[in-house]
């Protein structure tokens, strides 16, 4: 399904337009659900819950992106994007921003302090993300 804020995307060589191939995008879902299953287990560390939070809700952004017929290599694009994929105000897309950026901190300069509100606030926003796309595909 083509999206007109996305197809400029790929105009700008921000997004690249790919046909959607169902059985990766089922894939990714059910990566994302696996990820947000060990970001809710007690005994990982903080830090390995949220990483594994915010694992799940890329590959669930980014299975909205590809159900659409696009991907990106940027994460950033690809959360948000989520306006257009799965119709989300910008106040929700961007708590993934937000674990985003805390992610790349943890990668490229070895900080990560995390709260354990923060990891509450992003598994139940990307247990949200995750029921939007499973409607969005089941309703397709």
């Amino acid at each position: 399904m083509s999206l007109p804020a996305l197809d400029n995307l790929v105009r700008a060589g921000q997004l690249k337009a790919e046909p959607r191939n169902e059985a990766e995008v089922r894939r990714m879902l059910a990566m994302s659900n696996t990820h947000l299953a060990d970001a809710r287990l007690p005994k990982v560390s903080r830090e390995g819950r949220f990483l594994s939070a915010y694992s799940a809700g890329h590959a669930a952004a980014l299975a909205a992106l590809r159900w659409h017929g696009y991907r990106s290599e940027n994460r950033y694009t690809v959360f948000q994007c989520l306006t257009h994929t799965v119709n989300w105000p910008a106040a929700r897309w961007r708590v993934l921003d937000g674990a985003h950026q805390k992610r790349n901190l943890a990668e490229y300069e070895g900080v990560l302090g995390v709260e354990e509100s923060t990891i509450a606030e992003l598994c139940a926003v990307v247990a949200e993300l995750i029921a939007a796309v499973t409607k969005l595909i089941d309703n397709s």
